[in-house]
């Protein structure tokens, strides 16, 4: 088994087709890998809500965790009711951290996310995936290259420093308008968000409407220098 522990540049070559541009190739690998040591943490974008379709297309128990931060948009908990209806074999957990919002506010000041948004998104994000993923050897991610330069480097194999795991990634190789294609031609149930000029969803705190089309995650953290909530650097 690919583990972070004894990882080499995988020789495994996957079938690029047209229609999936290799993402169910790379997920029967994994879950054939893999089986049940395999957890998708999703965020329940339109990104997620297309990757959740081809995993059920593999494996239709899979694991997948949501880190539940208690600051997501009601819309983002609607939509995640709905997966578990159109797909009830899966085995959707909403992972929350240790301090709830309220205690989080009492020992480290009111609206951490406005006065240190990194600290908020280790405590709330970081750290609760690091527990989710203790004791699996890798776990699926709905990252694209065209996303961000910093994602333009992702593989569909990669090894994980953050997390000490082995990240696999399918949707590498999608872009924007392949998302939306096909979430149209499988007529799946998305975030109304993403009608109201939202591409990326997070927190509710954090997220705005994204100013220009060439940014998707432009929205994301408005007004500060993070770009990334530190699950991907």
């Amino acid at each position: 088994m690919l583990t972070y522990e004894n990882w080499q540049e995988p020789s495994i070559t996957f079938q690029e087709d047209d229609l999936y541009k290799g993402a169910l190739s790379v997920l029967k690998w994994a879950y054939g890998h893999y089986g049940d040591q395999l957890v998708y943490a999703c965020s329940f974008g339109i990104e997620g809500i297309v990757l959740i379709d081809l995993i059920a297309k593999v494996k239709k128990d899979a694991k997948i965790v949501f880190l539940d931060t208690g600051l997501h948009f009601k819309e983002t908990y609607d939509t995640i009711d709905a997966v578990k209806e159109r797909y009830p074999g899966l085995d959707i957990e909403l992972k929350t951290p240790e301090l709830t919002v309220e205690q989080q506010n009492e020992q480290h000041g009111e609206q951490l996310w406005k006065t240190n948004p990194q600290s908020c998104c280790h405590m709330r994000k970081v750290i609760p995936l690091q527990e989710a993923l203790s004791g699996y050897p890798a776990w699926l991610s709905g990252l694209r290259r065209e996303q961000s330069p910093k994602r333009a480097g992702t593989n569909f194999l990669n090894k994980d420093e953050k997390f000490k795991s082995v990240k696999v990634c399918p949707l590498i190789h999608w872009t924007w308008k392949d998302i939306w294609r096909y979430a149209s031609r499988e007529e799946l149930t998305y975030n109304p968000l993403h009608d109201q000029g939202y591409p990326s969803i997070g927190c509710a705190p954090c997220t705005q409407p994204a100013f220009t089309a060439d940014d998707l995650r432009s929205g994301r953290w408005s007004g500060t220098a993070k770009t990334e909530c530190g699950l991907h650097e």
